[in-house]
């Protein structure tokens, strides 16, 4: 796995701990609603990961960015999906997004060079 792939993963997962030991309810709370949120209902997953990219895009916040693409990837959703989503974020929120639009496409790219060594597949020469 790509260092930038780990080091956010694993960097999420410590301070995650780290909140949720200081048993704060309202946190807690939180957290707990923010996982029901994406969980199969109504919208099946890929939908609701493709809405959640265009908010953090939206919003110009990096970490869920790249926490939706990599939940958007393990759910199966394809580059093509990805760069429409995307494309409609930069649409909403306008030319201020393009910074991490750049970023997400980075980042969209690590996933899937990881997938590809994950399976056996050496895309050098």
């Amino acid at each position: 796995m790509s260092n930038a792939v780990e080091e956010f993963n694993d960097y999420r997962q410590e301070m995650n701990e780290k909140l949720l030991a200081d048993n704060n309810k309202i946190i807690k709370r939180i957290f707990n609603l923010d996982t029901n949120a994406f969980a199969e209902g109504t919208l099946d997953v890929k939908t609701k990961e493709l809405l959640g990219l265009v908010a953090s895009t939206v919003l110009r916040c990096d970490d869920c960015v790249k926490y939706h693409l990599e939940s958007s990837h393990k759910s199966g959703l394809s580059k093509e999906q990805i760069m429409e989503a995307l494309s409609i974020a930069t649409l909403v929120g306008g030319t201020i997004v393009i910074p991490h639009l750049r970023r997400a496409y980075e980042y969209w790219e690590v996933l899937e060079e990881n997938n590809n060594i994950g399976r056996g597949i050496n895309n050098t020469v």
